[in-house]
């Protein structure tokens, strides 16, 4: 059982550390060309499309749990419908986002306070990116789907290879043709395209039997669709709660000045650093708990749990450890700002609770996901989020930068309790069975 959920962990974690890599090709590009305002255009336009594209995770994880279950019944069918629902809602959202894409580029650029120069450049971006918008959203089914056929090494490749074609095109587009912030859209806008034409070439050269299964017609009639949006509403909803957390814990820290901004920021990478390890382990779960919930296997499905959260352990008491050894010198390789890493060691212990408070929160997602019991993880997500709110507002000197790190714990640790609690449904043979006849 270790053995599966490395193979599937590992390249997930190799996944999960090349995505930021592309943003940090574009800054690192446009860093170079002379001006500032260069700059900030990238972080506002990279800052708006994480926003736009976090809302539509759920095409990820929702098509990963439902395609792994019809892999553990060997419903070839199943398999097939789900990719092209997934493929399909991807692309019909990406050209709604299309259609709106001023009315979109407008309210953004209302809430985001910058100055004109960068907001021309930032426009300048969007206008650019958005057109990119069915490549990653069409990719996502397709990441989930070979997730959830237990492949985690095609989304690995395709990951690698679009930062190769970014870097590329990019540099090219800037430093040879002369091109500024529109060439360094136009680049990753190539990447995008490039990985999902690279999906779609994966499935098709490597999945040559499943080629006559599929069925548009029915694949996207309303009854068989039901199913599909129900595990996704909640995943969508789910989602929303986790932004509205992450936007007031980053708004919060801004309005408290721009030492505790920068401190909560630097901090936040360590916190960072840790999901991306934990989400590979999360994407094991998802592929494990669906083949086995498909399959109607709850031996086995106690197995994989067990035996993620032997991992999550480890792992959480080993980022602990490094933390406390090495922590605050990773903080020196990030800024060199005296004052700064001077604060940072008031809030530092915070930071070396994340593992153990954090880690089961990861796991029960995948497992949950890949289950389809994401009802359980919206439940935990609404717990959590009303305690974090509750607790910051509720506790004497609400202001206080402390409050605000406790009150965020709490939230990482209350989704895995709650998550832990309800997710004793799934360990019972009437729930395999209920799964089995969806």
């Amino acid at each position: 059982m270790n053995r599966r959920i490395l193979r599937l962990a590992i390249p997930s974690i190799v996944s999960n550390i090349t995505v930021p890599l592309l943003g940090l090709v574009d800054v690192t590009i446009v860093g170079h060309l002379g001006a500032t305002a260069f700059i900030g255009a990238i972080a506002v336009g990279g800052l708006l499309f994480n926003i736009l594209y976090w809302n539509f995770g759920f095409l990820r994880m929702g098509t990963s749990g439902l395609t792994s279950q019809a892999f553990g019944r060997k419903d070839q069918d199943a398999e097939m419908r789900v990719l092209v629902q997934a493929v399909s809602v991807g692309l019909i959202s990406a050209v709604l986002m299309l259609i709106l894409q001023y009315p979109i580029e407008r309210l953004a650029f209302r809430l985001l306070d910058t100055s004109a120069e960068v907001e021309r450049y930032a426009v300048t971006y969007f206008r650019i990116c958005i057109w990119g918008a069915p490549a990653v959203l069409a990719q996502y089914g397709f990441t989930g789907w070979f997730i959830g056929m237990q492949n985690s090494r095609y989304p690995m490749y395709i990951a690698i290879v679009m930062n190769v074609i970014n870097i590329l095109c990019s540099a090219c587009l800037v430093f040879v043709f002369g091109m500024k912030v529109e060439g360094v859209a136009l680049g990753t806008v190539i990447a995008q395209y490039s990985g999902v034409f690279m999906a779609a070439g994966l499935w098709w050269f490597n999945f040559k039997e499943l080629r006559p299964l599929i069925k548009f017609k029915g694949s996207l009639q309303l009854f068989a669709m039901r199913r599909f949006f129900a595990v996704n509403r909640d995943i969508f909803l789910r989602t929303l709660c986790l932004i509205g957390v992450t936007t007031f814990f980053t708004s919060t820290g801004a309005r408290q000045g721009d030492v505790i901004l920068a401190v909560n920021t630097l901090l936040m990478q360590l916190f960072t650093l840790f999901s991306y390890i934990m989400d590979g382990f999360a994407y094991a779960g998802e592929a494990l708990a669906g083949r086995y919930v498909g399959a109607c296997d709850l031996r086995r499905l106690r197995q994989a749990v067990r035996a993620l959260f032997g991992w999550g352990v480890g792992l959480s008491l080993v980022f602990t450890v490094l933390y406390v050894v090495g922590g605050e010198g990773f903080l020196g390789l990030l800024t060199n700002d005296g004052e700064v890493i001077q604060t940072a060691s008031h809030y530092f212990y915070w930071v070396l609770a994340i593992p153990l408070a954090g880690f089961a929160a990861f796991l029960w997602d995948g497992i949950l996901i890949g289950a389809t019991a994401t009802r359980y993880m919206l439940w935990a997500m609404l717990v959590a989020s009303g305690a974090f709110f509750l607790i910051y507002y509720t506790c004497s000197g609400a202001t206080n930068n402390h409050m605000l790190w406790l009150s965020f714990l709490v939230y990482l640790a209350l989704r895995g309790i709650m998550q832990t609690v309800w997710s004793r449904r799934i360990f019972s043979e009437g729930y395999l069975q209920k799964m089995k006849d969806l």
